[in-house]
């Protein structure tokens, strides 16, 4: 297997005078920084002045932000590329990923920097984890039949990549039940043991569970270090955790948690541009050098961080700049602990505000939310489908330049009655709010008050359908 290539001088883009910054050595961010004031109102509106002034951003859950000054540190690298592609390419691109790979490495408490690869999101991440367990079951490694276990609420491209790769190889796909709304951990918790009960019948051997740190809609945190350590009691072969919302939302240290594999994306909470994930794998697993990217280009073989760094010609920028974004969350008082704590606080803030407003709750308790959170709508909005949560979606955005996802919460756990608001009707529609650096008050009064008036009007979600629209 290759190693990893030494650090270069030309690794480093220059700063926007032409200088090379003094910190940057290759080596990822220096821990000794000049001091720099903390960054004021004004700087952040500075750095976030490219957003649609005109809308209520409360969705950073979908997309992310990338500041001005990660920008373009993102340009300059790009400009490199452009000007001299081969010097790019020769002497600058492996080294500059090495130190973005050694900056991540360092952020999530893993042990090596071999231990990390970069790539484009943790969808990306999956297919690579889940490749492999096609390959064991398509080679004889894995009998037919076997067990890959996820939870009901697992990121709606995983569950595919889980059925295209694995299901379609011969694996038993089981499915833990989670409820919706969460009273607690322990309900988690509860759901996961008798699910895996359920895996492991008739003598069945579990290969795979996959294992989110936050689920995307609904969001809720997950016992993540639990699970896993029930998945070692009960001899589950390898965990992987897809925790595509945690760095930049909750604490990471991959040791800790103790996963086999532990994805998350950079570019949603952590300020980097779109897209730029990282895979961590533990050195000492043999099944690490059987990793491959599932685009195959000239460094097959190499070892997965050296694939990951070259899938051809392509805009590897974004991966370029974790030392940037690193810059960026220090100039915040407590840095990136200090952003998630005030995230958090702001978000059950807006959240319990908006309840309150609307006669609703929360979808899960405060300590089972980062800087996400799940707000019920009025149960009068009716709204009763996947179809239904979109198209109000697209009317908050076009009708009153509110961004927010909807989730419709069509399942009723047994022995679980569907909550309901207080005037008595049962909430099927969640809004899913997030808090980020940039957010305002304003944002979610701005949604308060368009929920308000839908209500006020006598609006109902069946209006938006395509044929109560035609008869009327």
């Amino acid at each position: 297997m290759a190693s990893d290539p030494p650090p270069d001088d030309a690794a480093t883009p220059p700063a926007a005078n032409g200088h090379v910054r003094d910190h940057d050595n290759g080596h990822g961010p220096s821990p000794a920084k000049r001091p720099r004031a903390v960054i004021s109102a004004a700087e952040i509106r500075a750095e976030f002045a490219h957003h649609d002034a005109a809308v209520a951003r409360v969705n950073n859950g979908s997309f992310g932000c990338c500041p001005a000054s990660v920008l373009a540190a993102q340009a300059r690298w790009q400009g490199l590329f452009l000007a001299q592609p081969d010097a790019f390419y020769f002497h600058g691109l492996q080294q500059g990923l090495l130190r973005s790979r050694a900056a991540v490495a360092g952020l999530v408490g893993a042990g090596d920097v071999s231990e990390v690869s970069l790539v484009d999101n943790a969808t990306t991440a999956a297919a690579i984890i889940l490749q492999h367990a096609a390959w064991s079951f398509a080679e004889g490694h894995f009998a037919r039949g076997d067990a890959v276990l996820m939870l009901h609420y697992a990121y709606g491209a995983v569950k595919k990549s889980i059925h295209a790769y694995v299901a379609r190889a011969g694996a038993t796909v089981v499915e833990v039940p989670l409820p919706f709304p969460v009273a607690s951990a322990d309900a988690i918790i509860a759901e996961f043991r008798a699910a895996l009960a359920v895996a492991k019948e008739g003598g069945r051997r579990v290969r795979l569970a996959v294992i989110d740190h936050i689920t995307s809609m609904p969001s809720v945190i997950i016992p993540v270090k639990e699970l896993v350590a029930i998945c070692r009691e009960e001899g589950v072969d390898k965990v992987f955790v897809d925790a595509a919302h945690s760095i930049g939302q909750v604490p990471v240290d991959v040791r800790d948690i103790g996963a086999d594999f532990y994805t998350s994306n950079l570019h949603k909470w952590f300020f980097c541009p779109p897209a730029v994930a990282f895979l961590h794998t533990r050195k000492d697993d043999p099944i690490a050098s059987q990793l491959h990217h599932p685009v195959v280009s000239h460094e097959y073989g190499n070892g997965l961080p050296m694939e990951s760094g070259w899938i051809g010609t392509r805009d590897y920028s974004a991966q370029l700049v974790v030392s940037e974004a690193i810059d960026f969350v220090n100039r915040f008082e407590g840095g990136i602990e200090g952003i998630r704590s005030r995230n958090h606080e702001k978000v059950i803030e807006m959240g319990r505000m908006l309840a309150e407003a609307w006669g609703t709750f929360l979808g899960s308790p405060p300590e089972l939310c980062g800087s996400m959170v799940m707000v019920g709508l009025p149960g009068c909005l009716a709204v009763e489908s996947d179809d239904d949560a979109m198209r109000v979606r697209t009317m908050l955005r076009k009708d009153f330049q509110v961004e927010v996802p909807i989730y419709y919460n069509s399942r009723r756990v047994e022995g679980q009655e569907m909550a309901k608001d207080k005037s008595g009707d049962p909430v099927t529609g969640y809004v899913r709010i997030s808090h980020q650096v940039y957010n305002v008050r304003e944002d979610y009064e701005r949604l308060r008050d368009a929920i308000n008036k839908l209500v006020s009007e006598g609006f109902t979600s069946c209006k938006l359908r395509p044929s109560e629209k035609q008869e009327a």
